[in-house]
């Protein structure tokens, strides 16, 4: 069966208590949870193994990055093809501190996501079997995702811009 967004959320307060939970909505779109990095793992794998919720597909990860905070984040979408739910969940984290655990273990499609939301906003997702740039030579300067990305101007003596 079904279950909306808050009723998963009002279900994670029972299972995992509120701190560093919370149900957001904006002004735009889906509502979304917010959980705390460190909880990643154990609330992915309630998320997918709970017989009620059988979050068995991760459709999206994307990095972000949230200027206006010196923040990072990771927008994880997952869906049940069980019971035809889908849920959206942020995590953020400091810039300068900018480490996720890995869902990889939860999820096999999360590979790549994470490869590029490292790649591309800077994210080190911990426990990840191969975290290498995907998009981007290994020795590309910077994460051209940031809000605060400057463009090189030359890699390996060709000119990047126009």
């Amino acid at each position: 069966m079904m279950k909306e967004p808050k009723e998963i959320f009002e279900y994670l307060i029972q299972e995992f208590g509120e701190e560093g939970l919370s149900f957001e909505t904006g002004d735009v779109g889906e509502p979304w949870i917010e959980i705390p990095a460190e909880s990643v793992i154990q609330i992915m794998k309630f998320l997918r193994d709970d017989p009620g919720l059988q979050f068995n597909v991760l459709m999206c990860l994307s990095g972000v990055h949230y200027d206006s905070e010196e923040a990072l984040g990771v927008t994880y979408h997952i869906n049940s093809t069980i019971n035809s739910s889908k849920l959206a969940l942020k995590v953020k984290v400091p810039e300068e501190d900018a480490i996720v655990p890995s869902v990889e273990s939860i999820w096999k499609t999360a590979n790549w996501h994470e490869r590029e939301a490292y790649d591309m906003v800077g994210i080190r997702f911990k426990d990840h079997p191969n975290l290498k740039r995907i998009l981007t030579a290994e020795d590309w300067e910077g994460y051209p995702l940031r809000k605060d990305y400057v463009q090189q101007e030359f890699y390996q003596g060709i000119p990047t811009g126009e």
